[in-house]
């Protein structure tokens, strides 16, 4: 079953979609955008709840592993 997005729905799913593909933060696509992380977060759990497919968040790795020489 497929649905048609409101503007507002595109608008914010388009904005989850591109900064998954870029692969960045959402908190630093957000500040290139000039929008608010909050207003990300917020959306992402709205579409959600909405049963709309949102892209995987790009979570760069943390911890890289370290070879020590003996």
């Amino acid at each position: 079953m497929s649905r048609e997005l409101n503007a507002t729905q595109a608008f914010w799913l388009g904005h989850l979609y591109h900064a998954s593909v870029l692969e960045m933060p959402l908190s630093q696509y957000a500040t290139h955008q000039g929008l608010t992380l909050a207003d990300l977060l917020a959306w992402e759990g709205r579409l959600k709840v909405q049963a709309l497919p949102v892209p995987p968040r790009y979570r760069p790795a943390r911890f890289v592993e370290v070879a020590v020489a003996p």
